[in-house]
């Protein structure tokens, strides 16, 4: 048995589960599924955002180097956001419990969003509405992330971040093909859209089911998923009432950037050049195929075509990403969590370097084989091997500051990435001449190189599901 602290009660962290020295119960499988469900209506947010919105800036007269300043309010609101949430959701115990309260007020704000995002007519309204989106969100999927170590004993942890890529990957896969689908499938009179007037009806129609979707599937997790409350909620109510206030919360969080466990240091790394890489593939993918494959320009049907198919290789990466999750838990046991994130990192980066020596639409899609297992893996595992080297209680804050290491690399990518475009990657520069004489493909092909890098760095993580606990105990 461990020793008991000497603390008093009412210094003792307190987790949303149990006290310290007890562990969350096991639950079933659809237990499991009930409490991940709502990530499919996030991940609907996500993807429309993710496929649509540099196609909805050029629509509306953007330039390829204005495309990643416009972004910047996306990583920004995150950043600051998911902290905060995290924070706050740890101090917070109402009649919805912990996290949930946090998941119904994002999913309505962001299906407001959602709903009027395509129906902006000028670049400075979609830049401000992404960024109410991107908060939105935000304050509903922060949370998520400590749900999962709040409610699941560490043996089931991986499977329930398995369980949320899961449902990211269906949610990506039917939101990124909805435009897709909109327009060839049900006849919905979808005009291609012109620079600076209008965007096409099918995109239109796929925000607005989203915003649906959205709030269905968060409020399905909401009905069906009950939280634990404090088992000492007198302490509970101490601890809350001494670090109440914004200047307590901002302590707190600057206290706790200091105090963070070496396991979450090494991952940031991995995380930082991860994202580089994936930020990189979301913000120019969907315009390369249009220019490149399709050979269109905004405003032609070629265009559009080209965007809509982006959409359609977004929705096969989610694919497998939804169908390795299943998969995932079992390889993670045998290969171990570490060397299992690296080998997945590795395959994806060769789908991003194979892009550049594709020309066939449908060969292009072999290429997202790669990207959906590094996605799934991606979605799972630094997040369970973060949770077992956390702190009790401090769940909800450090999963919004390994958010940090997420937002960090995107905010520099919108920051210089346009002028790296501008200035470097112009189409006589030499290395844009060997991807093939443009860009926005020159910019997908560094991501490749990005998601290598992570993959290398790998290495140096330490996982404490494999670390003897003495050796945990002084991290």
């Amino acid at each position: 048995m461990a020793l008991k602290s000497t603390r008093s009660t009412a210094e003792q962290p307190i987790s949303t589960a149990a006290t310290s020295d007890t562990q969350p119960t096991r639950l079933s499988f659809w237990q499991i599924w009930n409490m991940s469900f709502g990530f499919l209506g996030i991940q609907f947010g996500w993807a429309l955002q993710m496929a649509n919105m540099s196609a909805i800036y050029e629509y509306l007269g953007a330039d390829a180097h204005q495309i990643p300043i416009l972004w910047l309010a996306a990583p920004l609101t995150g950043l600051v956001v998911q902290p905060v949430i995290g924070h706050m959701s740890d101090h917070t115990w109402n009649r919805l419990g912990r996290r949930r309260p946090y998941f119904l007020v994002g999913a309505l704000l962001a299906s407001l969003a959602l709903v009027a995002m395509p129906n902006v007519s000028a670049l400075w309204m979609a830049a401000g509405l992404l960024w109410v989106m991107d908060a939105s969100i935000n304050i509903s999927m922060e949370p998520f992330r400590a749900f999962v170590a709040d409610l699941l004993p560490p043996e089931q942890r991986t499977r329930g971040f398995a369980m949320q890529a899961l449902f990211i990957g269906l949610g990506a896969v039917i939101a990124s093909m909805l435009p897709w689908v909109l327009d060839h499938v049900i006849p919905v009179g979808a005009e291609s859209g012109t620079p600076g007037t209008s965007i096409p009806r099918a995109v239109t129609l796929a925000f607005y089911t989203g915003a649906i979707v959205y709030l269905a599937a968060v409020l399905w997790t909401i009905v069906t998923t009950r939280e634990h409350p404090p088992d000492d909620m007198a302490a509970f109510e101490r601890m809350r009432a001494v670090k109440r206030g914004l200047g307590a919360a901002v302590a707190e969080i600057l206290h706790d950037i200091v105090a963070m466990p070496q396991t979450m240091r090494r991952l940031a790394w991995v995380q930082i050049f991860t994202w580089l890489g994936l930020f990189c593939m979301w913000l120019y993918f969907g315009v390369a195929v249009a220019h490149n494959i399709f050979g269109g320009t905004p405003g032609t049907p070629a265009y559009a075509q080209g965007i809509a198919w982006g959409g359609n290789c977004f929705a096969v990466y989610s694919a497998v990403c939804f169908v390795f999750s299943f998969a995932l838990p079992t390889v993670a046991r045998r290969l171990g969590r570490r060397l299992t994130h690296g080998l997945c990192l590795v395959v994806g980066a060769i789908g991003l370097l194979s892009v550049a020596v594709i020309s066939s639409k449908y060969v292009l899609l072999l290429s997202m084989v790669g990207v959906g297992v590094a996605w799934a893996s991606v979605l799972s595992m630094p997040y369970s091997i973060l949770a077992g080297a956390l702190p009790p209680g401090k769940t909800g804050i450090y999963m919004g500051i390994f958010n940090f290491f997420i937002v960090i690399p995107e905010i520099l990518a919108a920051l210089v990435f346009g002028k790296v475009m501008e200035t470097f990657l112009t189409e006589q520069s030499v290395l844009v001449q060997l991807v093939g004489g443009d860009n926005r493909l020159t910019a997908v092909v560094l991501g490749g190189v990005s998601l290598a890098v992570a993959a290398a760095l790998c290495v140096v993580v330490t996982d404490p599901a494999a670390t003897p606990a003495r050796k945990r105990g002084t991290e």
